[in-house]
């Protein structure tokens, strides 16, 4: 059976250490610490010029918080769709929905139709949807390949019993792919409890900062992310052991 690891990059060097991996397809992402916001068209064409053999899926989201989106927020999510056609990017990666809780048809039918040929991953936003099975056949009909999911649950291995039924209510007709918490010691048995083909990970470590001098009495961000002096990055070693 032909298994695909996805790695959730958070920059292109990440992209680079995925590809160094053994990685051929990543989900590029900037603001990790918000769950995933849509990296730069530098960061983009940064990683697609350095690692050339790596399909390269971008997500489209314009904020942190809730997948509920102001007309403002939804033409900038157009003009980013717009901008990864043109880079030819291999597929995007978004996901909307209604206040009630429900996926936003019109709204997703809308963005699918401007992403045109490229591949389209509906994101976790499923995890925080009212119905997953009716939200799972809504994206069949949206033509969705892909939903990205931790089965509703804080991570994928607390989620296997619903992320097994999607994977048999789905029966080929769209890709259910795990994440959030998908590691080199459960990978496989979220494989073999879910019958999974496709899996997502961010496979990080922290690297140290190269500074020689630090001010460690000022932050740059909210105490709550990472420090200044510890890079958190896609790890070559994790992502080859993932595979």
């Amino acid at each position: 059976m032909s298994r695909i690891i996805e790695i959730c990059a958070n920059s292109a060097q990440s992209v680079v250490e995925a590809e160094a991996g053994g990685a051929r397809r990543v989900e590029l992402c900037a603001g990790i610490p918000e769950g995933g916001t849509t990296p730069s068209y530098g960061e983009i064409r940064t990683a697609q010029s350095l690692a050339a053999s790596v399909d390269i899926n971008v997500i489209i989201r314009p904020r942190g918080g809730d997948f509920l989106y102001t007309p403002a927020e939804v033409q900038s999510m157009l003009y980013d769709i717009e901008m990864a056609r043109r880079l030819c990017v291999h597929g995007v990666v978004f996901g909307c929905l209604t206040k009630e809780g429900d996926v936003d048809m019109a709204l997703m039918q809308r963005l699918v139709d401007a992403a045109g040929p490229l591949s389209v991953t509906f994101h976790r936003a499923f995890d925080v949807c009212r119905d997953p099975f009716a939200a799972l056949e809504q994206l069949i009909a949206l033509g969705c390949d892909r939903v990205l999911t931790s089965g509703q649950q804080p991570d994928a291995v607390a989620g296997i019993p619903l992320i097994a039924q999607l994977v048999s209510r789905a029966a080929g007709r769209i890709i259910v792919m795990p994440g959030c918490g998908v590691r080199e010691d459960n990978i496989a048995r979220i494989a073999r409890e879910t019958g999974a083909t496709e899996f997502h990970s961010s496979a990080r470590s922290i690297r140290p900062s190269a500074m020689i001098f630090r001010n460690e009495n000022v932050p740059m961000g909210s105490p709550a992310s990472v420090a200044e002096f510890e890079i958190l990055q896609t790890d070559r070693r994790r992502v080859a052991a993932l595979l």
